[in-house]
């Protein structure tokens, strides 16, 4: 795929990428990299790619090249991204009930054998990856205590 190969030279994962809509189409890259992506980052990727789809032409229509990073709240896809993403805050749904609940918010405690284990509150929760029906990370606002003293 032509977008992996610039995201290769460019030293940046392609994330996803989406087509969205009809006549006009909407084609959005996602990347991302150790130490998250910068706007510079995105505006060379984009340059990089456009040139291309301009002489390769893969799309038959006209279309509007949109490149950015997943963001702070991006999806959990595999166990690779539960993994590069342990001890954060998350939200999974799962197909079924898990100890009487379908959607959970938590920190990413463990990622083995299958199972994703968050800390709910005070207990943790070991969720079968085959069960989890969506994921991401959740924007996680911790606001330091404050130390000052009166």
């Amino acid at each position: 795929m032509l977008a992996n190969q610039v995201a290769d030279e460019h030293g940046v994962e392609l994330f996803d990428i989406e087509l969205l809509g009809r006549g006009k189409v909407l084609l959005r890259a996602f990347i991302d990299k150790e130490g998250g992506v910068t706007l510079d980052d995105c505006e060379r990727f984009s340059r990089s790619l456009s040139a291309i789809l301009d002489v390769e032409d893969p799309l038959p229509c006209s279309y509007t090249l949109e490149v950015s990073s997943p963001g702070l709240d991006r999806p959990l896809r595999d166990m690779k991204d539960f993994q590069e993403n342990s001890g954060k805050l998350a939200r999974v749904i799962t197909m079924e009930k898990i100890e009487n609940q379908n959607f959970f918010i938590g920190r990413i405690k463990e990622v083995a054998h299958n199972l994703v284990t968050l800390t709910v509150s005070d207990r943790e929760v070991a969720i079968p990856f085959e069960k989890i029906s969506k994921a991401k990370l959740e924007i996680d606002l911790i606001c330091p205590k404050n130390s000052a003293t009166s």
